[in-house]
């Protein structure tokens, strides 16, 4: 590191946990980020700032003037532009040292695959239930980790997955591909604005402990958020011997 990255990241080499050598780990981290709206422009914007050394943005929408009420990496004049790009652009004004790859495309099995070649973490923002589950295939056949968040109204749920643990439950230990809910989003159901960036803080928040090596992570563990109460509770769940997708995988 150089004096630049040095003093820039100072706050972060002073903790215990982290310190020059945790630091180091973000630095060289490849992350991809499915879905930049509201909970994926958070995300974006602290591991950016945390010093993730590459970010790849995968998103197919356009900003809208809808979105500016929670999607805070976008503002008045992004508005009809691709969100990947104006994400991008937030991103290199807050951190000009990180490296931003952009694809402008829904995600499909084939180009998932490609996207994911070398990178350490996936960070899951997106709101549909079969893209979940295609990232949740493509992770186990990758080994690679995942951070998955879900907000609508006021309440929230989050969880990691990585399959580099042998005894892990994978996504469809938790949501089993054949139970799929009614698909419902903001447009349906509205969502109260700075929920999205609590949750997608929190996933910042796993995903650079995951990539660092630091404390313990949510695997196992659903955590919710009910916003009315502000209540959060938690659920422990097991990796099922009869998943029908990562008790088939090898994994």
């Amino acid at each position: 590191m150089g004096d630049d990255e040095l003093l820039r990241y100072s706050r972060h080499i002073l903790l215990p946990e982290l310190g020059i050598e945790g630091q180091e780990k973000l630095l060289r981290s490849r992350v991809l980020i499915l879905g930049l709206g509201g909970l994926g422009c958070p995300v974006a914007l602290y591991l950016a700032s945390a010093g993730v050394g590459e970010l790849i943005l995968v998103d197919h929408d356009q900003v809208d003037l809808t979105n500016l009420q929670r999607q805070i990496a976008h503002d008045t004049s992004s508005i009809g532009l691709g969100k990947v790009d104006s994400a991008k652009t937030r991103i290199l004004a807050l951190n000009p040292q990180v490296q931003v790859h952009t694809h402008h495309e829904r995600a499909t099995p084939d180009t998932l695959k490609m996207w994911l070649d070398d990178v350490d973490l996936v960070v899951d923002c997106c709101d549909n239930f079969s893209t979940r589950q295609l990232l949740n295939r493509v992770c186990l056949e990758r080994k690679i980790p995942w951070v998955f968040a879900g907000a609508i109204s006021m309440d929230a749920q989050m969880s990691v997955f990585d399959p580099r643990d042998a005894d892990g439950p994978c996504y469809a230990c938790l949501f089993p591909p054949q139970n799929a809910p009614e698909e419902v989003n903001c447009a349906s159901l509205g969502v109260l604005a700075p929920l999205v960036g609590v949750v997608g803080s929190l996933q910042a928040l796993e995903a650079l402990k995951v990539l660092a090596g630091v404390g313990t992570s949510l695997q196992g563990r659903l955590l919710m958020l009910e916003a009315r109460q502000m209540r959060f509770t938690e659920m422990r769940y097991k990796r099922q011997a009869h998943c029908p997708v990562c008790s088939k995988s090898g994994h």
